[in-house]
């Protein structure tokens, strides 16, 4: 079950190549899987750094603003 979680060029050729339904709704979940997986690790670690007050942002913002004068 969790074979499909993991992409190498073998699987990848073979599911383009024999694009049955199943196959597609494969390469569906696995977008679904990882896209929902990015987003929540994401928002945690957002929080995380709030919650330590690392402004990732006003840090960037900082350093174009020293680039740039």
């Amino acid at each position: 079950m969790v074979g499909f979680l993991f992409n190498d060029e073998t699987a990848v050729s073979y599911d383009l190549q024999r694009a049955h339904s199943a196959d597609v709704w494969f390469i569906k979940a696995r977008a679904w899987i990882w896209g929902i997986t990015c987003a929540v690790a994401a928002f945690l670690i957002g929080n995380i750094l709030g919650v330590f007050s690392i402004n990732i942002f006003g840090i960037a913002f900082d350093l174009v603003g020293n680039i740039l004068h």
